[in-house]
């Protein structure tokens, strides 16, 4: 039986028979953006389009006419916040630009992503193709098609029930890298700037020179720098930023930090103002290191792409990232800040730790521990030893309220962190935590991850 399938898009009608690779392509386009369209309607979709499409025409990607310019961000930390600085950056400077807003950023997310802005015969239909990508997931993705930037922001322990450690995932990282690629790197993690040792793309290294929040010694609880990444041998440091990011060089081999050639030159945290290569100077809307790294990997980029100094720093200046992992609020007469922290990853509590404990103020801090993993079934909570509770030892945090199912595990480690058990309050839901700091009259930090948010934001008024 002969069968006809015309389509508007067509130029002429195809024969399923005869061209049966060419309608696969064509009904899994417009079956994601059919279900692209459904999805929106519920605040829903951003994976299960491109997971149908990729059972259609599993080498949809291949398939697809895309821009010049494709660029893909990894890491374990800061992926959604750079990728969308790079994304207010190019929309200020003309550019039309797709990228995964919802952070859906494995395979099927990333095709629903490229589906829902192409055309019916497969043409990207924007300027930029903007994707953050998973570390361990963006193998499959480039398996059909080579991004011209990759940035790769840092490796830390991050959800090491299903990542094992930065090593592992690093090894994952590899697989995705394609010859053609231009590698953006981040110089102060040794992890990924190893990365430029082994490979022969080109090349761009982005860091953050000595400042006075530079450390001598690493406080964190564990250090993953302690070893050489090629060689295995005992590594030295000149400083540390934060955890194992910072100057460093092998003890035996010659791997040494590389030279950035795009830095932040000055930073003043307290005031929120920093300077990349002694010329571009912004101010910082979330005053934090990691912040910090995260602008100038948009600064990078976009300056790699020829868009001036001065559009890059108008459109970064006093930014503040609308993807909710700082938000203000009311509770009562209180002000509060929410600060999303990772579960399962202690560098994304500890950035955030450090900024509570830079407020020259009296404030209280609230944690959420609830929902360990948004995806995970798991009741794993021994990523919160890795944390530098430590650092709340401050004569200007007041209370510590701890609220949801994990209190008793919070409050162990809080003993051991050396906290006054006079400071701890336990609550067993974030109502009770919310009920007994309304009346407070200090300003309020809360500190949780996506999977409990949701808790707090019902019981509070959220400032636009």
């Amino acid at each position: 039986m002969v069968l006809l399938f015309v389509r508007k898009g067509f130029n002429n009608p195809f024969l399923i028979g005869y061209n049966y690779s060419v309608m696969k392509k064509y009904i899994a386009i417009q079956i994601s953006k059919i279900l692209k369209k459904i999805g929106a309607k519920f605040n829903r979709g951003s994976s299960l389009p491109g997971q149908i499409a990729l059972k259609v025409c599993p080498d949809i990607l291949s398939r697809i006419k895309l821009p010049e310019y494709t660029i893909a961000v990894t890491g374990s930390n800061g992926k959604t916040s750079t990728v969308e600085m790079i994304y207010q950056v190019l929309t200020k400077a003309g550019y039309t630009v797709a990228y995964n807003y919802e952070g859906s950023n494995q395979i099927e997310g990333v095709t629903t992503l490229i589906l829902d802005n192409c055309d019916n015969n497969g043409v990207f239909n924007k300027d930029v193709l903007l994707m953050e990508v998973d570390e361990r997931y963006a193998q499959y993705v480039f398996k059909y098609f080579t991004p011209k930037y990759f940035v790769v922001n840092n490796l830390y322990r991050d959800q090491m029930t299903r990542n094992g450690n930065p090593e592992y995932v690093l090894g994952e990282i590899k697989k995705a890298i394609h010859e053609d690629s231009i590698l953006v790197l981040n110089s102060d993690d040794p992890i990924i700037a190893a990365l430029g040792e082994e490979y022969k793309n080109e090349v761009v290294y982005f860091g953050i020179e000595d400042n006075q929040y530079t450390t001598e010694e690493d406080e964190d609880i564990y250090n993953d720098g302690y070893y050489c990444p090629i060689c295995k041998s005992k590594m030295i440091y000149d400083y540390h930023h934060f955890s194992h990011v910072g100057k460093y060089r092998c003890s035996k081999c010659d791997f040494t930090r590389p030279e950035p050639e795009y830095a932040i030159t000055q930073i003043d945290l307290e005031k929120g103002k920093l300077v990349i290569n002694n010329k571009a100077k912004m101010n910082i809307g979330f005053k934090a290191i990691h912040n910090a790294y995260n602008m100038l990997a948009a600064y990078t980029i976009t300056s790699l792409m020829g868009i001036s100094q001065k559009m890059i720093v108008k459109a970064l200046d006093k930014y503040l990232i609308s993807n909710g992992r700082f938000r203000r609020f009311r509770l009562g007469n209180t002000e509060g800040t929410l600060l999303i922290s990772k579960h399962e990853n202690s560098i994304s509590y500890n950035s955030n730790i450090q900024y509570v404990v830079d407020r020259d103020e009296d404030v209280n801090v609230l944690f959420i521990v609830d929902d360990i993993s948004r995806k995970y079934f798991t009741s794993d909570t021994s990523w919160i030893w890795d944390i530098n509770f430590e650092k709340l030892n401050n004569e200007h945090i007041k209370e510590i309220v701890i609220a949801g199912k994990y209190i008793y595990d919070m409050a162990l480690r809080f003993e051991y962190a050396g906290i006054d058990s006079h400071k701890l309050v336990l609550k067993k839901t974030t109502k009770e935590a919310i009920d007994y700091l309304i009346n407070s009259d200090r300003g309020l930090y809360v500190l949780t991850c996506f999977s409990d948010e949701a808790k707090l934001l019902k019981e509070v008024e959220v400032e636009q």
